[in-house]
């Protein structure tokens, strides 16, 4: 079952390309996730060899990727390194933005240049502690000379400590208005600290940790409105969290297949001499390979979804767009309920193949769960099936760029 998901001439070539890439980087992977050492190394390889730039357009010397064909990618890497296609989940989604705005006809060769040289971004959106849902403490200030200065923090910066930008969500202060507007923010200037504090039990490696500006300077052409982002943003974040549950299931599976083969301790009451001809251990092995592979085909077909929408760029047609944009929205959350739940269940299934010498550490084998119950914890899936059933039942639309922050709550009287 190594078919994949789906085959082009392009992401052939472009497997090919990186798969001494891969399996380099999942050299390293189990001792790192051991040591909980920063997958920096293996960031750096991937800009070297030209992953960040995969959608950039042929033309400007990237590869010209599809969302459907950078996805698979993704379920690639994940396989290898569970915390890396989430470690650059913030690069792709600014680099989609700026792919959004090139095909509505504003020039981003400045950026497409950065990204084929191995630039990357980060992400810097979300805040914790007393900031409210509607609001944002991290602030952009004009200066007198047309530049502006940014202060603030954000946490579960994914990917901004390995980045050479940092993608950020500001308020913008000026007098009488309230407007949220993107900063992009040189992520090497003095003033941007990045801190590897993220202090969750899996996805250790993607950098998520902390980051703040203080009176960093931000170009005047690096200000942009918050309300022109791309529309399927929201849409490409759960796309990119699918394809790391598809990769995780995926390895999973592989761990799980070798390590019964290996396997020579059996129970006396068992329903074979050998544990790989045990009838209920392959049954199990086989449940375990059949999810990774549902889930892979969910994620992709996703994918397809959000690829109809970024053809409409530069179409002009607001109506088409947003239908697009409401079936990106919706396909990407009834995958997350059933990916989510499938995925869980096959990394807790693996050890039902195998006796307790599959908990011993240095085999690494819980890393799959914590890894997957951490991705899956970002967005809670019974939020994403009401947001199914209510357009099903009552054709609500989805929640499109939602936020997550402190919330007033009624007195007791």
């Amino acid at each position: 079952m190594t078919r994949p998901t789906i085959r082009t001439e392009r992401l052939d070539k472009l497997r090919a390309r990186f798969a001494p890439v891969f399996e380099e980087i999942a050299a390293g992977a189990l001792e790192r996730e051991l040591s909980g050492e920063l997958p920096t190394e293996a960031v750096d390889r991937l800009k070297r060899a030209g992953f960040g730039a995969v959608r950039v357009p042929e033309e400007f010397g990237g590869a010209g990727a599809t969302l459907p064909e950078l996805t698979q990618l993704w379920i690639d890497l994940v396989a290898a390194d569970a915390n890396l296609a989430q470690a650059l989940r913030g690069h792709f989604a600014f680099a989609e933005d700026r792919l959004w705005h090139h095909r509505a006809g504003t020039s981003q060769e400045i950026w497409f240049e950065r990204f084929v040289s191995g630039e990357i971004a980060g992400n810097a959106w979300s805040e914790v502690g007393s900031t409210t849902i509607d609001t944002q403490q991290t602030v952009l200030t004009k200066r007198s000379d047309g530049t502006y200065v940014l202060n603030g923090s954000k946490y579960y910066t994914t990917g901004t400590i390995f980045a050479e930008w940092a993608d950020v969500y500001a308020l913008l202060d000026e007098p009488g208005e309230k407007q949220f507007v993107i900063a992009i923010t040189d992520a090497r200037e003095n003033g941007v600290t990045t801190t590897d504090d993220w202090a969750g039990f899996g996805q250790l490696g993607t950098g998520s940790g902390t980051t703040t500006f203080e009176n960093v300077t931000v170009r005047a052409e690096n200000v942009l409105p918050f309300g022109e982002r791309y529309p399927y943003q929201t849409a490409l974040y759960q796309l990119n969290l699918l394809a790391t549950l598809a990769g995780i299931a995926r390895a999973a599976t592989a761990d799980t297949v070798e390590a019964v083969r290996a396997r020579e301790r059996n129970y006396s009451h068992a329903n074979a001499a050998r544990v790989r001809d045990d009838p209920q251990v392959l049954a199990r092995v086989g449940e375990i390979a059949s999810a990774a592979y549902v889930v892979e085909a969910a994620t992709i077909r996703t994918a397809t979804a959000l690829q109809e929408n970024a053809d409409l760029a530069g179409s002009g047609d607001r109506e088409a767009i947003a239908a697009a944009n409401e079936l990106a929205e919706l396909e990407s959350s009834a995958a997350q309920v059933v990916v989510t739940e499938q995925v869980l269940t096959a990394v807790t299934n693996l050890f039902d193949t195998l006796g307790a010498s599959g908990t011993e550490r240095e085999r690494g084998l819980d890393r799959h769960w914590r890894n997957a119950r951490t991705v899956s914890s970002h967005n809670p899936r019974i939020l994403k099936a009401k947001v199914v059933g209510a357009h099903l039942v009552n054709g609500t639309p989805p929640p499109y760029a939602w936020a997550i922050g402190t919330t007033s709550r009624p007195t007791a009287s």
